[in-house]
């Protein structure tokens, strides 16, 4: 997996748990939900590129 995607996937986590902390600033529960979402899709995708650089190798 290119060092790029990796970047985007931790960039995609990190994006949600600022939109989740927003969210629960501004006492939005939609936002903390997608913010969450967000946060779990991107170490979803950084989890599934570490089991796929252990079987590369």
């Amino acid at each position: 997996m290119g060092i790029a995607k990796k970047i985007a996937h931790k960039a995609e986590a990190i994006k949600g748990g600022s939109k989740k902390v927003a969210g629960r600033g501004a006492g939005s529960r939609r936002l903390q939900a997608e913010g969450r979402g967000d946060q779990i899709k991107g170490n979803i995708k950084q989890a599934g590129a570490k089991i796929k650089d252990a079987f590369k190798h």
